[in-house]
């Protein structure tokens, strides 16, 4: 049997709502990564820096309790990135008519992206909150600014963001997650052809007990009469 298509499920629809979403993808990727600058920005404010004290020119130890803020640096950067992509999840999810798997992807790969600029920014602004004399003079106190260290803290946000709109997605209460379009990329459902009956007859059948139930005009309908009873021309001789 040959596909038909109407008007609203044409190939040519198709991709008009393929490029619409792509574009929306594409914003939804430049907002993630633009967001996550602004984390990292924050985060490079929020690292604490570690403190050693120059006992031989270019030699240093740390002082005490201050080789743990390699780990504060990092927590903070994993709890930053969760914040950012449970928001940018949220939000890129509000966009109702662009829900679908190129905006997921567009947000997973700005996640993911956006992860590794909030490093790089955050480290950036560090190195200038906490700068330190090429040579410094013995018995003093010299600052090492934060950074990221390994690439596992760099998959939460990817992580997460994905997490996010999956749960909103199996909490959606309707089949193509509010957006409209019962297709993939747009377009309506086939609607089932209607059937009219003829003028004076029906295609329903009534199984055995006859063919089709006629719609034109029926005989004349003749009262009960009990099997004992007297015809009328019976009774006039």
């Amino acid at each position: 049997m040959a596909t038909t298509f109407t008007a609203a499920e044409q190939p040519g629809v198709r991709v008009g709502f393929l490029r619409r979403e792509a574009r929306a993808a594409a914003v939804v990727f430049a907002a993630i990564v633009a967001a996550s600058a602004v984390a990292g920005v924050v985060w490079g404010f929020l690292a604490p820096a570690e403190q050693l004290l120059v006992i031989d020119p270019d030699r240093g130890a740390a002082l005490t309790g201050e080789s743990t803020h390699r780990f504060d640096a990092v927590a903070i950067f994993v709890l930053i990135g969760l914040v950012t992509a449970v928001l940018t999840a949220a939000a890129g999810w509000r966009w109702r008519r662009a829900r679908g798997p190129v905006l997921l992807l567009g947000l997973l790969a700005g996640s993911a992206l956006g992860s590794s600029v909030m490093r790089w920014v955050g480290e950036a602004v560090a190195q200038q909150r906490h700068t330190r004399p090429p040579h410094p003079a013995v018995h003093t106190i010299v600052e090492f600014a934060p950074t990221v260290e390994g690439w596992s803290a760099l998959l939460v946000q990817p992580l997460v963001a994905g997490l996010v709109v999956l749960i909103l997605a199996a909490l959606s209460t309707t089949d193509d997650l509010g957006t409209g379009h019962h297709l993939p990329f747009g377009g309506n459902p086939p609607q089932p052809p209607a059937f009219a009956p003829g003028q004076f007859g029906s295609d329903i059948t009534y199984g055995p007990y006859g063919g089709t139930q006629p719609f034109g005009p029926r005989d004349p309908v003749v009262p009960f009469e009990p099997a004992d009873s007297v015809p009328e021309t019976d009774r006039t001789q």
